[in-house]
């Protein structure tokens, strides 16, 4: 049992972004499609879409961010802020996989933003 005031990573809290990333993506454009569908006018505006989208893209991005801070607070609190690893025991592991969560983190909130794009960009169902 882990007594100590850090938790334990595994490979949940490593996949947690990018499959807030890939929930983000799939909500998102399955609100456009829904919003553009019906629509026969190409300059119909989707504003209620935007909306939702935007709702969704800052809810997305919360958690990623939240996700992000903790991994990155233990990677660095353990003394593991170096890139390297020459060990093979559990705290060189758990460094590997808080590392690794930043990485994807910062990757998915990136990817989050860049999904929410098309959004800014665009008014209507062009």
């Amino acid at each position: 049992m882990n007594t100590d005031r850090h938790t334990r990573d595994n490979l949940w809290t490593l996949i947690t972004p990018p499959t807030v990333w890939a929930l983000h993506f799939l909500v998102s454009y399955l609100l456009a499609a829904y919003a553009c569908a019906p629509n026969v006018q190409v300059f119909e505006t989707i504003g209620g879409a935007r909306i939702a989208i935007a709702i969704v893209t800052l809810l997305a991005l919360v958690l990623i961010g939240l996700v992000f801070r903790r991994a990155l607070h233990e990677w660095r609190t353990e003394g593991g802020s170096g890139f390297h690893n020459d060990e093979d025991s559990g705290a060189g592991r758990e460094r590997f996989l808080e590392f690794s969560t930043v990485l994807l983190a910062a990757l998915s909130f990136v990817a989050v933003l860049f999904v929410a794009l098309p959004v800014l960009i665009n008014a209507d169902c062009r």
